[in-house]
């Protein structure tokens, strides 16, 4: 069995992650930011021209960027990938994070069908086995679909479909914590995630990507009650997806009041 750990911002599921792991020691676990076979999230996604040229820039560090990068088919298989865990990478140089970050499969940084074509391609060659992922299956995806591409619900249903189509009969459950109280989540974590001075860090970067998304800008995003109704929607879309693309592959959680033991038990051998 496999698990994927979805549900909007704050959530919880770092957390269920964390107590799933413990539960299942055999796991192996894949975070945001880590390689993983399904997963491209803060993760740079190089041709190998591209490959070389980041090597030859960043030479002092090539060592470090080396020791990060998973070499994989490209999607259209006629070549290789380069996939660096920038993130994990610790220097003081200037602009190295910013500059590799524009290699993201994400924010509109690739056509629509290229970025379908990736993710469905990466999740047809997966072969897991006692994996467990965190937001691997809708969060990035869903809001990529949503902000970006402006997919409208049934648009996004269909790419599923397609995507329930090429994982084909391998096993995996999606556990989804579903937040009952959106606005109250979102108050929560706003507090939560702030730096050593009691700063906001969180809650300004997520308003400015909301805003500036094509979907913000036409809509007029611009401050907490438009982040609540966009998180609305999408747990709508997500649930909808769970509904009609994967039912016998999800398990509905109630956010942070759930009994994990009795999901182990149902899915174990």
């Amino acid at each position: 069995m496999n698990y994927f750990i979805e549900g909007i911002q704050g959530a919880g599921k770092s957390t269920l992650v964390a107590r799933l792991s413990e539960q299942l020691p055999g796991y192996r676990v894949f975070h945001e930011g880590d390689y993983s076979p399904v997963e491209l999230a803060w993760c740079a996604y190089l041709t190998e021209e591209q490959y070389g040229y980041i090597l030859t820039k960043y030479a002092n560090i090539r060592d470090e960027i080396e020791n990060n990068t998973t070499v994989e088919p490209d999607y259209e298989g006629n070549g290789k990938r380069y996939v660096v865990t920038y993130t994990r990478i610790i220097t003081d140089i200037p602009g190295f994070h910013k500059d590799l970050e524009q290699y993201e499969i994400y924010n509109n940084r690739i056509p629509k069908h290229e970025f379908e074509n990736i993710i469905l391609s990466r999740y047809e060659r997966w072969q897991g086995d006692k994996q467990i992922f965190e937001c691997s299956v809708f969060q990035n995806i869903v809001e990529d679909q949503i902000l970006y591409f402006e997919m409208t619900d049934d648009e996004i249903i269909e790419f599923y479909k397609r995507m329930k189509t090429v994982i084909g009969d391998r096993e995996y459950q999606i556990l989804y914590l579903n937040v009952d109280d959106i606005a109250e989540g979102i108050s929560i974590i706003r507090k939560e995630r702030v730096d050593g001075d009691g700063n906001e860090m969180w809650f300004p970067l997520m308003m400015e990507y909301l805003k500036q998304s094509p979907h913000g800008l036409h809509q007029g995003w611009k401050d907490f009650d438009d982040l609540v109704k966009h998180l609305e929607h999408r747990k709508s879309v997500e649930l909808r997806i769970l509904k009609e693309v994967f039912p016998e592959h999800a398990v509905i959680l109630k956010s942070k009041n759930y009994d994990l033991s009795s999901v182990t038990e149902q899915f174990s051998d």
